[in-house]
């Protein structure tokens, strides 16, 4: 892919790649401790699995020519945030916030922009935790901020954001109406049954037991 070198701190495509698999390899690694010291403290798992991406050089030059810029690695940093992204499923909603917050208390990370879309779901009925976040890449001449785009979600949030991207990318974002009133109903039974799977699991915890599940 050719691109001008027209960054301070990044100046290449390939140290453009190191910089951001560096970022996910520092998020994965935190996510992973926390994880580890939750199930040493608490005897429980809060994360049930991570997945972590770079985005294609394809999809991001579309993305800056959609904004209609060229395709610069100034540019590249400046106006792609989501070209490192980690997606961290859970079991229950409350531990999407739980993680939220123990990310939010890692010193060396910047909370830039946080959507909420489990209290304020997309009229599509999409739920999902959005952090736009920063962690520091130390290289041997400098340190470069890296952005990293984190959603969190339970396993059924998963599940039904996973079939509305198929169906998206099938019919080019031309959903027929009944398959999108379809799409929402399921999201309000989405919705249903993690409330109803939360309620069961503190009730069990409250009368002594340990219903969840470990990672």
């Amino acid at each position: 892919m050719e691109v001008n070198m027209e960054n301070d701190q990044v100046d290449t495509w390939n140290e453009l790649t190191l910089v951001y698999k560096s970022a996910l390899k520092e998020i994965n690694t935190k996510l992973e401790i926390l994880n580890d010291e939750f199930q040493h403290v608490h005897q429980y798992n809060p994360i049930e699995h991570i997945k972590s991406r770079l985005k294609t050089p394809e999809s991001i030059v579309k993305k800056l020519k959609k904004y209609g810029l060229e395709s610069t690695i100034e540019n590249m940093v400046s106006y792609v945030n989501d070209i490192a992204g980690v997606r961290i499923i859970c079991s229950f909603t409350s531990d999407i916030f739980r993680i939220a917050d123990m990310l939010s208390n890692q010193s060396d990370i910047k909370v830039v922009e946080v959507r909420d879309y489990i209290s304020s779901p997309k009229p599509s009925g999409y739920k999902s935790y959005h952090m736009l976040v920063t962690v520091p890449i130390y290289l041997s001449d400098k340190i470069v901020d890296a952005m990293v785009e984190i959603q969190i979600r339970t396993v059924a949030m998963d599940f039904w954001a996973s079939l509305e991207h198929k169906i998206n990318y099938k019919f080019e974002g031309n959903v027929p109406d009944y398959i999108r009133t379809e799409l929402v109903e399921c999201a309000h039974m989405v919705s249903s049954l993690d409330d109803r799977m939360m309620s069961i699991n503190e009730e069990v915890r409250r009368l002594g037991g340990e219903a969840e599940t470990e990672a």
